[in-house]
């Protein structure tokens, strides 16, 4: 079985158990926010924030660890059928957990501006300049088709960053192989309470709270 789920800190990322060692798995948790509720005001109201984070994000961490229980279940009986029809609910949460963890780090009050360094000189040399890169992303994000995120990856084979867009809570690199460093998520629980359905307002104003230095050394971890 080659499901990984990942913990996110700030600035890394550590494995956890893949599904076949779940044994002695620990539970998943609700990681806290590196600031408050309010501190991405006016982008992103303290509301949202809070309902995003204490209700959307838990839900998946609760709803993952239920659905790993009965995977552990499943593989203790050896009950192939019951273990395949877990995978949707694995996938759908497990993203949700993994998505919203980066989520969250990509995002400060002491955000905004343009990226610096060598992410800044591989957007350049991928994308043109960093005004074609935010349109690109600006863009994909817009055109995802009800729920769903746009990213920015990193194609380790390639060695070049690339933008995708995914539908859901389907995670960036166990559906497209890409390594995740940014994330917008563009599920209405992210914006409505704010701007409605005016999604094209929201990413505007996202912009102003991107945690470049995340971003960042997201880019120089995955290079190694």
């Amino acid at each position: 079985y080659f499901w990984r789920f990942f913990f996110f800190s700030r600035s890394s990322a550590k494995f956890v158990a893949p599904l076949g060692c779940l044994v002695s798995r620990q539970k998943h948790t609700l990681p806290d926010l590196p600031y408050d509720y309010a501190a991405l005001e006016p982008h992103i109201n303290a509301e949202i924030m809070q309902l995003h984070h204490s209700k959307h994000h838990a839900t998946y961490v609760n709803n993952l660890n239920v659905a790993e229980e009965k995977y552990k279940e499943a593989l203790a009986k050896g009950d192939v059928t019951a273990q395949v029809s877990l995978q949707p609910a694995l996938k759908f949460n497990g993203g949700g957990h993994i998505n919203h963890s980066i989520f969250w780090t990509n995002l400060s009050p002491n955000g905004g501006g343009e990226p610096k360094g060598e992410l800044m000189e591989a957007i350049k040399r991928d994308f043109g300049s960093f005004a074609n890169f935010k349109e690109k992303l600006t863009a994909v994000s817009v055109g995802v088709q009800g729920s769903g995120w746009g990213w920015l990856g990193y194609n380790k084979e390639q060695g070049r960053l690339q933008i995708a867009a995914c539908a859901n809570q389907d995670p960036l690199q166990g559906t497209t192989g890409l390594i995740p460093l940014l994330g917008i998520d563009v599920w209405e629980h992210a914006y409505y309470l704010q701007y409605k359905n005016v999604r094209p307002d929201y990413l505007k104003a996202i912009w102003n709270v991107i945690n470049w230095e995340n971003v960042s050394s997201r880019y120089a971890t995955c290079k190694k």
